[in-house]
């Protein structure tokens, strides 16, 4: 497969991907009323608007999925979903840990970025099957689909290096959203440098999920705090980053004396 086709296939996924949620969306929308109306008899367009994001979102994950089943990305379920050494695993998750506290400090510093999804997410935390497709479906499904398919379309024509770069990249500019892009492409960065390492989505699999549950938990729990800053307090906040500082050299190190396992997959 030449350069630029794997680069029209990755712009083909990502279309594909918004084409997919948008369909989650029309389809969610008329059941979801016909739910309120079969239930209330009344048809309240602001009440399901509020009720609709959910079931929107969950049909969203499972049109992706079923175009990566159908679409035949997922003929390598065993290696996609290998295990990797607990010792790896575990410096995996301390160095991802550590990266997204400081990607978090990172992203409290550029207040000028808007949040255009804030209330979106406030509507999708107040509910269980909202909070079950942000922390652990989402996580999930975009491992899948950003590091199972589209970084391995990318590593098979690039260079490492290269691909973990357009992976992040993408991956933070397909959430649209400002105040997450940043963040979004450093964890990008890593999880893809992950799967290129290993070539399992496991490691930031488990990484995502963690950093998606601790943002939801954090949402519900302590609605009126906006960052860890103002939860820890200055002192609190300065600690957590001089350990977070330490521990993520330390984990780096470690990960990268570890056999380099960066291999061209088969055309």
């Amino acid at each position: 497969m030449k350069e630029e086709n794997v680069m029209k296939t990755v712009v083909k996924l990502i279309l594909i991907y918004y084409l997919l949620q948008i369909l989650g969306s029309l389809v969610a929308a008329p059941c979801v009323m016909l739910w309120q109306f079969a239930a209330t008899g009344t048809l309240d367009v602001a009440a399901a608007q509020a009720q609709v994001a959910a079931p929107a979102m969950l049909l969203g994950f499972v049109f992706i999925a079923v175009f990566v089943w159908k679409a035949g990305y997922l003929t390598d379920l065993r290696r996609m979903f290998s295990p990797v050494s607990a010792g790896w695993t575990v410096g995996a998750v301390l160095a991802g840990v550590s990266l997204i506290v400081w990607a978090d400090f990172l992203v409290a510093r550029l207040t000028f970025l808007p949040d255009w999804l804030e209330q979106t997410f406030q509507t999708l935390q107040a509910g269980w099957l909202g909070v079950l497709c942000m922390a652990v479906l989402g996580p999930v499904l975009e491992e899948v689909f950003f590091r199972g398919v589209l970084t391995r379309e990318l590593l098979k024509r690039y260079k490492p290096t290269t691909a973990i770069l357009v992976s992040g990249l993408v991956f933070g500019i397909v959430h649209l959203n400002p105040a997450q892009v940043v963040g979004a492409c450093i964890s990008g960065f890593f999880f893809a440098w992950l799967y290129a390492r290993t070539r399992s989505i496991l490691p930031g699999m488990l990484i995502h999920i963690l950093n998606n549950g601790l943002s939801v938990y954090l949402m519900r729990t302590c609605p009126e705090v906006e960052t860890v800053g103002e939860l820890l307090g200055s002192t609190g906040y300065a600690v957590l980053l001089a350990v977070s500082a330490v521990v993520l050299i330390l984990s780096m190190c470690w990960l990268l004396r570890q056999q380099n396992r960066f291999k061209p997959l088969e055309v």
